[in-house]
């Protein structure tokens, strides 16, 4: 296996896209007012070329199997940004990539002077939500700033 994170490019924005939403449709969580009907999912790469936004890619031999990254999303108090469109395909979850994917992008935070990362997540995601607290992330009792994903029920923050 050959295993490539690198930050996102012109070209990956229609494999991301779809990347996303099949994970939304398998988590049967492909409704409004998530990231599924989110107009940016198909143009991440543009979204991602505001300043103090990061984003990630992960290739298994040349094949994208993953995304994460840091946004200054709107409204968000001084010195947060989410952590955000962090999906990986099925046959890539359970060894250790999605985490280095996680750990790129609060790398990239800390490097953007961000104190805090806070993220949106779903009960059906589980096991991304087991690993967000593994890797310091604790649940709040309401959403942050202005994401537009009014679906989301499980908010979390992390102080880097």
């Amino acid at each position: 296996m050959s295993l490539t994170i690198r930050p996102i490019q012109p070209s990956n924005n229609a494999l991301l896209a779809t990347l996303i939403r099949k994970v939304f449709r398998e988590f049967k969580i492909d409704k409004p007012g998530t990231v599924y009907t989110d107009p940016t999912t198909d143009a991440l790469y543009e979204l991602f070329q505001q300043p103090g936004s990061a984003y990630f890619v992960a290739e298994e031999n040349g094949v994208i199997i993953g995304g994460c990254g840091v946004y200054p999303t709107e409204g968000l108090p001084a010195g947060c940004a989410e952590l955000v469109k962090f999906y990986l395909a099925a046959e890539a979850r359970g060894k250790g990539i999605g985490n280095r994917l996680m750990q790129q992008s609060i790398a990239a935070a800390r490097e953007l002077g961000y104190t805090q990362l806070y993220l949106e997540s779903f009960p059906e995601l589980a096991k991304a939500v087991s690993m967000y607290e593994k890797a310091g992330f604790r649940p709040i009792a309401h959403a942050l700033g202005n994401s537009g994903h009014y679906a989301c029920n499980i908010w979390m923050l992390k102080d880097l």
